[in-house]
């Protein structure tokens, strides 16, 4: 996880400075461990090394992952928290999402753990309660006004060498139109 981050922060440096300024320092254990206890979860290993380098991002800089922001510990609470109110309040019965194979059909999920967010209630998730068919820890999409969602990943740390692979072969790009990175063919549209 360090290597990939060492070598994104300086990509950063040289096309998004001040993306890279944005970065939140590393977060403590003592962060880690009250998140964990709030969502009686315990976070993934991969995740919790991303976290130990970056708690996210300052959500005033732009989308640091495809123009969403990368949440810290306080933020994840925050639209965890969200999300659980509705799922208490019922808002969810009867509800249910069209999932990729090995996601549960739920609309959402207590154990799926929001770590961006859109500014517009969709995030991409860990998910911590896969389908027999999926993995502990997989990355899916998770939009608040469509049932599909996608499976995007086996794992964070797959996820996000993927990720930093689109933005180091220049698929992803730093547009201020939209502040942040997002897909090159998104950028050329605008």
């Amino acid at each position: 996880m360090r290597s990939m981050w060492t070598r994104f922060e300086i990509w950063l440096s040289e096309h998004w400075p001040e993306g890279l300024a944005g970065l939140n320092p590393p977060a403590t254990d003592e962060q880690i461990a009250s998140l964990e206890d709030a969502i009686g979860i315990k976070l993934p290993e991969d995740y919790v090394a991303c976290l130990k380098i970056h708690n996210g991002q300052n959500p005033e800089v732009g989308g640091l992952f495809d123009g969403s922001e990368f949440l810290s510990t306080d933020d994840i609470l925050a639209q965890w928290t969200v999300w659980k109110g509705l799922l208490d309040g019922g808002d969810f019965v009867d509800v249910y999402s069209d999932p990729a194979s090995g996601v549960q059909k739920d609309w959402w999920n207590a154990r799926w753990i929001p770590f961006t967010h859109n500014g517009c209630g969709d995030h991409l998730c860990l998910d911590l309660a896969p389908e027999a068919s999926g993995s502990l820890g997989q990355v899916i999409t998770m939009w608040h006004d469509s049932g599909e969602r996608e499976l995007a990943a086996p794992s964070f740390g797959s996820w996000f060498k993927s990720y930093t692979k689109r933005v180091f072969s220049g698929d992803m790009v730093y547009s201020d139109e939209y502040g942040g990175l997002i897909n090159r063919e998104d950028a050329e549209l605008s």
